[in-house]
């Protein structure tokens, strides 16, 4: 047998093992994808309420929280709790939460002098995604009345097709006593009873006689029929039907013997069948209640003890594995670090929702990418108006949000860095989130930047913010993500029986499982691929046209959607960037973004075998590295700088020392022992330009336009940029280089006032916020900014290299 023919039997017998593989890769993927849509069917997947709960299904059952003081009647329209909104309460949030089994949330409500407890726990098992448990506790605040009168609504929807109807009370009686049940079904869900528990609690005794038609030591139920369209808006629902029942109170008693407000603001009690049902209770003082559902094919219904029990085992499930997981190390281990980490990390997690409809999409000006004009930013889509948008979808998503007031939408750039702390916690959650994500994108490669899916999405953004263009970037954080996914996987062994992460199977499968790993990547490479060429089309820049001298005529890269004040593509929204702007401009962090993009597809067809495709990606790799110093880096500056043309046709450099001088660095594209590191390191060190003792600032406290105009991304500390550069950092202080000690020196410090800037923000407001002044460290802009705020999570748990720093200068 000759060398080729054995070669040849060799790759031939490879073939066959691989084909007779990927059954089976396909079955376990199957069997993961099964496992992990039951574990995570439910949640608190309304971040935009202060606690509402809904399943991962299109239309189906959903379920929410309202509340309001009842002791006057000037107050309880402004007070009525439902959606998140800023500066309304002290703090709110979960205090402790996990996606697969649940949490506590705690919400301080000054107004209404009381303090809400949430607590979501599932109860896996059964064929319809498991069961779960609500318990809402209220809490007079120290400043409340002895006898403080507090009206809670439990709300039930139901869209779609199925049924649901209140059981078993007396539509003739004036309240309901004891627990309320619900009965339903749903295709999707089966059959399954909601139970509403009588709780404990006080009462109030008005004395009225409106009290003998509406007894408040009863719980009352409403059931009606309304639009679907409308479901979504419970609150509005419940102040009409409100208001009638107020009409009716003041024509009956007249306006000089009115009932007291506890008893005015009540429904009126009228279970039935419907998709809307109202459950609500009065308290005077401290209250509880459940919330149970019970799918029918679980293999128990869920009792109040059951979630007494769970609610321990899961607080402290929760305490141990974050323990191990994202600890605090020195010098971040004494006061309340540890509460501020899970506070922030179950946030950010807590923060996950399911969000499904339409979306408005202007597809008329998909040529508009070239923007080849010089006053391209003129006939913008913008500028040509609104009225070219059509309605696509509808469409669902998964995803983690940044705010949960101000932002409960998905953020594509956002996501890449909500998705960095999750990916440690949860990589099986994190692969569903990403998949999720890029089941989005259409024909082209196109991912829309802002995910505003339905009416109620649209409902928290401003009309000329709806639209999505065709042309719009974002930067491709995901693609971190899937870089990070990959390291864990080089750190597992090769075979499938990793048993350190297979006792946490539920969080790790698809990395306890290579051949599954490997077949989520396979099915995933067609869907990256094609963002990744959408992204070298659709944001080219010209070299050619202007004779520009680089290493390469391709790899150069230009930001569209492009006005004089913005790129909100960019995502760094009012960075300074040339004036007029010019189609010729190169920015250099989108060239970083294409080359951190480029590694990491690269590494993926690498796995998958596909060698054509990564000696394509190499080249990229190798031209994009040199045209970023051919293109972008300025001697006279010695910094790395937005590239235009100038009044003679010239290539010209205008730099804007800040965030977008740093990028090539950020991104991983400077190596160790690069001989621009020094000057790199040399920015952000010097005070009189980006280091301040609360974090780097976005733009040089020297530029011209540093604190000018908005001042979005003109001076503020931004966590997500902050957090690349530590982890660049720590990088290249576990190397072995001529700049580890500085790198170590930098790093340590820059750790340390990152996390306590957020930390003593959080200690005096109650809030991570979206941005910190580089002056005095106070939290900005908006509140309850646990997104991408929360990677200070994942800095408290690097490494303390404080002892090495000691050591190099010794």
């Amino acid at each position: 047998m000759t060398r080729d023919t054995r070669q040849g039997s060799l790759l031939k017998g490879l073939l066959c093992l691989l084909a007779a593989q990927l059954p089976l890769a396909r079955a376990q993927v199957a069997g993961i994808e099964k496992a992990t849509n039951a574990s995570l069917l439910w949640g608190p997947y309304r971040p935009n309420l202060y606690f509402g709960v809904r399943p991962r299904i299109p239309k189906s059952l959903m379920g929410g929280l309202l509340w309001t003081r009842v002791e006057d009647y000037s107050t309880v329209q402004n007070t009525f709790r439902h959606t998140c909104e800023q500066h309304e309460l002290d703090g709110y949030g979960w205090d402790e939460y996990d996606v697969r089994s649940g949490g506590r949330q705690t919400i301080h409500d000054p107004a209404n002098h009381i303090d809400i407890t949430t607590e979501f726990i599932k109860f896996p098992g059964g064929e319809h995604g498991g069961s779960w448990g609500a318990r809402i506790r209220g809490s007079p605040r120290e400043d409340a009345s002895p006898s403080l009168r507090t009206t809670v609504v439990w709300y039930h929807t139901l869209e779609g097709l199925g049924s649901l109807e209140a059981v078993g009370l007396d539509p003739d009686e004036p309240g309901a006593h004891g627990h309320v049940l619900l009965r339903g079904q749903t295709p999707e869900l089966g059959d399954f009873e909601i139970t509403i528990t009588e709780g404990k609690g006080d009462h109030p005794q008005t004395g009225h006689p409106s009290y003998d038609d509406k007894p408040l030591d009863r719980t009352l139920v409403h059931s009606g029929q309304v639009p679907e369209e409308a479901l979504w808006q419970a609150k509005a629902v419940l102040f009409a039907h409100l208001k009638g029942q107020v009409d009716q109170l003041v024509a009956k008693y007249g306006e000089d013997n009115p009932p007291p407000p506890a008893q005015v603001y009540t429904i009126h009690h009228q279970p039935s069948r419907g998709n809307v049902h109202m459950v609500q209770k009065v308290f005077e003082g401290p209250f509880e209640f459940d919330v149970i559902f019970s799918s029918a094919s679980a293999p128990t219904k869920i009792t109040s003890e059951d979630l007494t029990q769970q609610i321990e085992s899961v607080t402290s499930g929760f305490s141990t594995r974050f323990a191990a997981i994202f600890k605090p190390q020195t010098p971040f281990i004494k006061e309340r670090y540890e509460e501020f980490s899970k506070s922030l990390f179950s946030n950010l997690i807590g923060g996950i929702g399911y969000f499904y409809g339409d979306s408005r999409v202007d597809r008329s000006y998909d040529a508009a990418y070239e923007e080849d004009n010089e006053g391209f930013w003129h006939d913008s889509a913008e500028a040509r108006g609104r009225n070219q948008a059509g309605l696509e979808g509808p469409s669902e998503l998964f995803t983690s949000i940044p705010s949960r007031p101000f932002f409960p939408r998905g953020f594509l750039w956002d996501e890449g860095f909500h998705l960095l702390p999750v990916i440690d916690w949860d990589a099986d959650l994190t692969l569903d989130i990403i998949k999720s994500w890029f089941k989005l994108m259409d024909e082209d490669g196109w991912i829309g930047r802002e995910q505003i899916l339905g009416a109620e999405a649209r409902s928290k953004v401003p009309e000329e913010f709806q639209i999505q263009y065709p042309h719009y970037a974002n930067p491709p954080t995901l693609f971190m993500v899937i870089t990070s996914f990959l390291d864990k996987l080089d750190a597992q062994k090769t075979d499938s029986s990793n048993e350190e992460l297979l006792h946490e199977k539920s969080y790790f499968m698809q990395l306890a499982n290579r051949e599954a790993a490997l077949q989520y990547l396979r099915t995933l490479y067609p869907l990256i691929k094609r963002h990744y060429f959408w992204f070298r089309k659709t944001q080219a820049g010209d070299i050619k046209t202007y004779d520009r001298e680089a290493f390469s005529t391709k790899e150069g890269y230009r930001w569209r959607g492009r006005t004089p004040l913005h790129i909100l593509t960019s995502g760094l929204d009012d960075y300074p960037r040339a004036q007029p702007p010019h189609p010729g401009e190169l920015h250099v962090d989108l060239i970083s973004w294409m080359g951190m993009m480029t590694r990491a597809i690269k590494r993926i067809a690498v796995y998958l075998g596909e060698d054509d495709d990564a000696n394509e990606f190499a080249k990229y790799d190798e031209a994009i590295v040199r045209n970023i110093d051919d293109l972008h880096w300025s001697d006279k500056a010695k910094t790395y700088c937005d590239a235009t043309i100038d009044d003679y046709e010239e290539h010209s450099l205008v730099c804007h020392k800040g965030y977008i001088s740093l990028f090539p660095f950020l991104t991983g594209l400077v190596d160790k022992d690069s001989k621009r590191l020094g000057a790199i390191l040399d920015l952000i060190e010097d005070e009189g330009e980006l280091w301040s003792p609360h974090g780097l600032r976005s733009l040089s406290k020297a530029d011209e336009f540093y604190h000018t105009a908005e001042d979005y991304w003109r001076g503020p500390v931004w966590m997500p940029i902050n957090y690349l550069a530590v982890n660049q950092l720590l990088n290249i202080a576990q190397q072995k280089g001529p700049h580890k000690a500085r790198a170590t020196k930098l790093y340590t410090e820059l750790r340390k006032n990152l996390v306590e800037t957020v930390y003593e923000s959080w200690k005096e407001t109650g809030f991570a916020w979206e941005q910190y002044n580089p002056e005095t460290g106070k939290g900005q802009r908006t509140q309850h900014f646990t997104g991408w705020t929360s990677l200070v999570v994942k800095i408290m748990a690097m490494p303390d290299l404080s002892g090495e720093r000691v050591r190099d200068e010794l």
